[in-house]
């Protein structure tokens, strides 16, 4: 697919997947949310990429939000239908089976804190703000913030976003949670590339369960997520990675993964 909206760079074992439209604040519009699940479904399909790095296009913004011109011409019908599309967009990246970076700088608001929050690791640039200011356009966030902004930091810290539309500062999203990182500026990509690439030294089936049982086991009881661990160490053990990094551990020597 030719990309009009977003930017995709491969250089294994990374990938990078730049939002942009750095005139509108690389505002997610339908045909960039379109983009977004090609770029994505591509990644997601490349056995060389093992970690992906998201971020927004020029200085001043990751994702300043939704379309808001095409915000306005919905009704309840294709309101609640735009709604599911982005929220079906944004759990893959949560079900992708490989890590995806947030690297935040300027503002992350609205659908751009959504999208955010479905990443693996959040790491915002000291100028970022972040927020959820959906009430003061009349609408509630829908891309998955009533959702997963608790789940990150609490129903209470959550709601005080929501409900006041409230845009706070990186290091405030750092103390509440919603953040994993506050870098300089300039710093920002050199450490998210730093830290995929830390993460993508490790064996990328090893990797790909941890996500899925991370995942499959928070909305389940303690003992059925043990359970759902269980099964994900054991198909683990069935592989050449698992072979290969026991091996190579008594061996004194790096491993050579292949992901099989």
């Amino acid at each position: 697919m030719v990309f009009e909206n977003l930017l995709l760079e491969k250089r294994a074992p990374l990938a990078w997947i730049t939002i942009n439209r750095p005139k509108v604040l690389n505002a997610l519009n339908a045909a960039t949310l379109e983009e977004l699940s090609f770029a994505l479904e591509e990644v997601a399909a490349d056995p060389e990429v093992r970690v992906i790095l998201l971020t927004g296009a020029g200085p001043k913004a990751f994702v300043a939000g939704a379309d808001i011109s095409e915000l306005a011409g919905l009704d309840a019908e294709t309101g609640r239908a735009y709604a599911r599309r982005g929220q079906e967009l944004f759990r893959s990246i949560e079900t992708l089976g490989k890590p995806v970076i947030a690297c935040i700088h300027g503002f992350a608001l609205g659908g751009g804190c959504e999208l955010a929050m479905a990443c693996t690791i959040r790491l915002a640039s000291d100028a970022a703000k972040l927020g959820q200011p959906e009430v003061k356009l009349g609408v509630i966030a829908g891309f998955g913030g009533t959702q997963r902004l608790p789940r990150l930091v609490g129903p209470s810290a959550a709601l005080k976003l929501l409900l006041t539309g409230a845009i706070i500062p990186a290091e405030e999203a750092l103390r509440i949670g919603l953040v994993d990182e506050v870098l300089p500026a300039d710093g920002l990509m050199v450490r998210a590339e730093a830290l995929a690439m830390e993460i993508a030294a490790n064996a990328p089936i090893a990797i790909e369960r941890t996500l899925l049982a991370v995942d499959s086991g928070l909305d389940r009881s303690l003992e059925d997520g043990l359970a759902e661990e269980a099964r994900h160490f054991g198909q683990c053990c069935a592989t050449q990675d698992k072979a290969e990094g026991t091996t190579a551990f008594l061996a004194k020597r790096a491993a050579v993964w292949t992901g099989k």
